[in-house]
């Protein structure tokens, strides 16, 4: 049986959550996307105000973190990329999963998958605060 390391059990979580909602992978297109504002301004404007909203939150709570794209996805580094989101036709992904912060992964039950990766629907506000609370968890894990 393969040993995966962290970032790898990362990556397949991320193609079994797309092959689990049936879509393509986030802003899968001919070419990869080079920035932030390129992922979002190829999504709906509602997706765009939600993703705009999580970007506000986690550069206003992780002072030095780095905008990339990873996975062809936005995402946030220190040392290491620590978050990833995506817009989905139902939803806004979370990714990876918060593994160490117990409490936390219980008051996030309603939005998790198999996985533990976070799913927040489209037909929902989002819940900033909480969000908050899972973006510095996955700062510190």
């Amino acid at each position: 049986m393969p040993v995966f390391n962290r970032v790898e059990m990362n990556v397949i979580d991320l193609e079994f959550t797309w092959a689990l909602h049936g879509s393509q992978r986030p802003g899968e297109t001919d070419m990869p996307f080079l920035s932030h504002e390129e992922y979002f301004i190829s999504q709906t404007a509602e997706a765009r105000r939600r993703l705009e909203l999580i970007q506000k939150v986690v550069e206003s709570q992780i002072p030095g973190a780095t905008r990339t794209i990873s996975y062809n996805m936005p995402a946030f580094k220190k040392q290491n990329t620590f978050i990833y989101f995506a817009a989905f036709k139902t939803h806004i992904g979370i990714y990876p999963p918060v593994t160490d912060d117990f409490a936390l992964i219980s008051e996030t039950e309603a939005y998790r998958g198999p996985k533990g990766n976070l799913s927040f629907p489209h037909s929902e506000e989002l819940p900033l605060a909480l969000i908050g609370r899972v973006i510095a968890a996955l700062a510190s894990q």
